[in-house]
């Protein structure tokens, strides 16, 4: 993204146009079919008009509709972990891969909804407290431990 052109006319639209031209319906759809892909590389699929920030509001939107606000929240999960940790979670927790978890868990939980802060940090604090095997690397939502720590609630 250069010079601010995403945040320039229609945004919603463009999002839009942009995923049907690819073939999906919705910009969940097309999420959904890169599983563990960064936000950013995302955006960047859909063009240099659009920012990861862009996607992840309409993502939102889209899971608020569709009551699956709890599915987005570990997706954009996996999102980031996948960004900061690409060979899955580090055997051991020295200084530079606390960092790199640190990172992916304080940025899922300024992406994490309002409503889903609590049960956000209490997440964090139990991969903290109890690390996942070496090399845990969840390919999408419904990765098992994910959905253990953090189950659908929504009806």
């Amino acid at each position: 993204m250069s010079g601010g052109e995403a945040w320039r006319g229609n945004i919603k639209a463009r999002l839009y146009e942009r995923v049907r031209e690819r073939g999906y319906d919705s910009l969940t759809a097309f999420a959904e079919a890169r599983p563990a892909v960064p936000l950013y590389a995302l955006a960047d699929e859909l063009g240099n008009d659009v920012a990861a920030v862009q996607l992840l509001s309409g993502l939102l939107a889209e899971a608020e509709r569709s009551k699956k606000v709890t599915r987005f929240v570990r997706d954009v999960l996996v999102r980031l972990l996948s960004q900061s940790l690409p060979n899955g979670w580090p055997d051991v927790l020295d200084d530079a891969n606390r960092f790199k978890v640190a990172k992916a868990l304080g940025s899922w939980t300024a992406y994490t909804p309002e409503t889903h802060e609590e049960r956000a940090r209490l997440v964090g604090d139990a991969l903290l407290a109890n690390p996942p095997p070496a090399g845990w690397r969840p390919l999408g939502p419904d990765d098992e431990l994910l959905r253990t720590l953090l189950p659908d609630e929504e009806a």
